[in-house]
């Protein structure tokens, strides 16, 4: 079992260099890869998941050159495969975003995975397989997940709170057959600012999808996609950790972010500031100083990766926070809503875990203890956040779940004053 040791530094200070947006990562991977000729894919951070994404696309035909801080991919409007098997190791955007495209042809292919991935649903697809007479075989609904035949173009309806990778997935592949098709929301539509975000990076690679209020997609069927270099944002998921760690002990500097970004994650200034949260606009990002925070309710349907972090805040915050529309985050890397009130409780918070909320009643600080990551990146984050109101050291096991997302989360840590012993 591997822990690390997180003692409450006085203060963190200084600036940090976002990492680049893996949600915007995996949509630009995954447009480079359809085009035909090549793209560079720039600042885009080489976590467990992306690489993922450019494995499986390699199987299915591209050619991926990966160096440190950008990506070559020579693209392919055919597929030919080159591996029967794709492996999507723990990356839930590379299994559901890459079915459909998979898809596009008629060979068998198995889809699989490990740790929580393997359980993770994948109902709406098995729908449209079964409407389309489609085989699919898996594992007493787990993965492996065994697929042969060509998606069809047609209608396709999708419950609005389920996952939104699924209709992002079907985005990809869409375009690419010969006929219209129209992806239909049953429902409201969760998680909306994902899908602005599919849309965009389309956009941007030449492929055009029409969003008729977030009821219903047309996606007009014979488009290519177009070659480019593209420059990924930074991750506003990623910024979350850093700002909370200024509001709640220091003043950090968060760099390479993006104003007019659409990722959802962006919510986490608006939620922190009616915490009474001071975060300042720079030119390339914010900074967040140390405050008096108060307690807020909080929707988590739109903003579900923000709940580890906005629960730590949450726990320090005067009054009652209440974290609501959150049953999503059972099915997560982990069941996150049982994670963060465990841990959270362990180091001394008051959380009431609701089937599909969270009820916070703050207190002045938290005592510290040791805590698990569950294999969650961003438990392991948010605890290691959590330290900084911590009477006593955290001692996180199996820390390491961070390479998911944010490979470098404990050295910018470090930089910023940081004490962690390994």
């Amino acid at each position: 079992m591997t822990y690390i040791e997180v003692k409450n530094s006085s203060t963190l200070q200084g600036k940090v260099n976002i990492p680049s947006s893996k949600s915007v990562g995996h949509r630009a991977l995954i447009c480079a890869a359809l085009a035909e000729g090549t793209s560079i894919i720039r600042n885009i951070n080489l976590s467990k998941d992306i690489k993922a994404t450019a494995g499986v696309l390699e199987a299915l035909g591209a050619a991926i050159k990966i160096d440190e801080r950008e990506i070559n991919v020579k693209g392919t409007n055919k597929l030919k495969y080159s591996a029967s098997e794709l492996f999507c190791n723990e990356s839930g955007s590379t299994l559901r975003f890459l079915i459909p495209v998979a898809m596009l042809q008629e060979d068998t292919v198995t889809f699989t995975g490990r740790g929580k991935l393997v359980e993770r649903p994948l109902t709406p697809f098995y729908n449209i397989f079964d409407k389309q007479r489609l085989y699919y075989k898996n594992n007493n609904g787990m993965l492996p997940l065994e697929v042969k035949g060509r998606l069809k173009a047609g209608d396709f309806s999708i419950e609005g709170n389920v996952s939104s990778q699924f209709i992002s997935g079907l985005m990809f592949a869409l375009p690419l057959l010969n006929e219209n098709s129209k992806i239909i929301v049953d429902g409201k539509l969760e998680s909306r600012p994902y899908i602005d975000l599919t849309i965009d990076v389309l956009r941007e690679f030449g492929v055009n999808i029409d969003n008729n209020n977030y009821e219903s997609f047309t996606i007009k069927g014979g488009q290519k996609y177009t070659a480019k270099d593209y420059t990924v944002e930074g991750d506003y998921s990623q910024a979350a950790f850093f700002l909370a760690a200024g509001l709640l002990n220091g003043k950090v500097q968060c760099m390479n972010l993006k104003k007019d970004s659409l990722q959802g994650d962006k919510e986490f200034i608006n939620i922190a500031t009616r915490m009474g949260g001071k975060i300042i606009e720079e030119d390339h990002g914010f900074i967040a100083i140390k405050s008096d925070l108060t307690a807020t309710d909080i929707d988590a349907s739109q903003v579900p990766d923000l709940v580890p972090i906005l629960a730590v805040l949450a726990s320090v915050s005067q009054g009652q926070t209440v974290i609501y529309n959150a049953a999503r985050l059972r099915i997560k890397e982990c069941d996150r809503l049982q994670a963060v009130t465990t841990e959270l409780n362990a180091l001394g918070a008051n959380i009431i875990e609701k089937e599909d909320s969270l009820i916070i009643n703050g207190v002045k600080s938290l005592k510290g203890g040791k805590v698990k990551s569950w294999n969650d990146h961003r438990i392991a984050m948010s605890m290691t956040i959590a330290s900084l109101v911590c009477e006593n050291p955290v001692i996180i096991e199996d820390y390491k779940a961070i390479d998911k997302s944010y490979p470098d989360f404990y050295e910018d840590f470090i930089s910023l004053g940081g004490h962690i012993s390994f």
